[in-house]
């Protein structure tokens, strides 16, 4: 069983920043690909960054140069640091992973960018 928790979220002026954390139960986690994935108002969810167990990151499109992904495997936790906010990067912003083929979610964290 994997549980996630995100926090971190709030309002935020664009070109502002915000540290989104994510802590994660399970013996599994420290082996395990974390997802940081968003859904914007009205949109489908959509993939933002990922992290492996050594440290191997991917960005979606939207968010390289801006955002970065990391995680602590000592401390269960996955962080993603949001550095000049636009507009369009408002949304609930969601943990993931996947464990023997089973998708885990956190409940989400809201940001919203004001222009």
């Amino acid at each position: 069983q994997v549980q996630l928790l995100e926090s971190g979220g709030g309002l935020v002026q664009a070109g502002g920043s915000l540290r989104l954390s994510c802590a994660a139960s399970g013996r599994t986690f420290s082996s395990a690909v974390m997802n940081w994935f968003r859904q914007p108002p009205g949109k489908e969810r959509e993939f933002v960054a990922a992290i492996n167990w050594s440290g191997y990151t991917s960005y979606g499109d939207s968010v390289k140069g801006r955002f970065t992904i990391s995680r602590d495997n000592a401390k269960n936790m996955v962080y993603l640091q949001m550095n000049s906010l636009k507009p369009e990067d408002t949304a609930v912003y969601y943990c993931n992973t996947r464990v023997r083929g089973r998708d885990y979610w956190g409940q989400g964290t809201q940001v919203t960018v004001s222009s």
